[in-house]
């Protein structure tokens, strides 16, 4: 995925238990990476794309998540494109997808407390090892050692979109040219994947998205936009 992933086990279980469950968390995620990489040319998506292998013949995963981002593209008005570069690139929502589908499979094992971070797209569930919720930074776009806001949850999908380390590579599809207006874009939801997908499109739309999240119902977000101003969710959980 081309990023750091990382993982938080904080439920009481045997320390074998705990290796056995990172261990299928990360071949999950490494499995994922082979399958949808743009990166690869052997990869499944780079083969569908060039006409290679015929949709019938694909896995059931990537069907799926070909047929939720014909959903999320038109649930944003065409913003979320998944050929928005004119090739196949489902990544927008590949990443959120992977670790939300991760983490309900950790819950379905026992491993109820675990914060699972996916390159800045993090799921959270239960309790850290303190025994409080989990604090989730999101980070300052123009200073990658800083934080802009910190929230706070037990049961929190929350990713970010943003153009702060390879510039402004979101594209407005419309256009056809590089997004800009929005510094960064994080969503809270319930869903990672949809969380993932709603902030890149926000960041798509330009200045415009502000006001898209706002009516954006079962979803929280923070914004960053170009001239520095922080525009946010009233009710987003702010850690004291």
């Amino acid at each position: 995925m081309g990023t750091a992933i990382s993982l938080d086990l904080a439920t009481d279980l045997p320390a074998a238990v705990l290796r056995t469950l990172a261990d299928d968390t990360f071949r999950w995620l490494r499995e994922v990476d082979a399958r949808f990489t743009t990166y690869r040319e052997d990869s499944e998506v780079r083969r569908l794309d060039r006409g290679e292998l015929p949709p019938a013949g694909a896995s059931a995963d990537l069907r799926a998540v070909l047929a939720r981002c014909a959903d999320l593209w038109a649930d944003t008005d065409g913003f979320f494109d998944a050929y928005a570069t004119g090739r196949l690139d489902p990544s927008g929502y590949v990443k959120g997808w992977a670790a939300q589908v991760a983490s309900d499979r950790l819950v379905a094992a026992g491993a109820v407390d675990h914060c699972l971070n996916a390159g800045g797209d993090v799921r959270v569930r239960g309790h850290s090892s303190s025994g409080r919720p989990w604090r989730i930074g999101v980070r300052h776009p123009w200073d990658a050692d800083a934080t802009c806001l910190v929230l706070t949850g037990t049961d929190l999908a929350v990713a970010t979109s943003g153009v702060y380390e390879r510039g402004h590579h979101v594209l407005d599809p419309r256009r056809g040219v590089p997004a800009r207006g929005l510094r960064s874009v994080t969503v809270v939801g319930p869903d990672l994947g949809v969380a993932d997908a709603y902030a890149t499109a926000a960041v798509a739309m330009g200045v415009a998205g502000v006001g898209w999240l706002d009516r954006l119902p079962g979803h929280l977000h923070a914004v960053v936009t170009d001239d520095g101003r922080l525009l946010r969710s009233t009710a987003l959980p702010l850690a004291d």
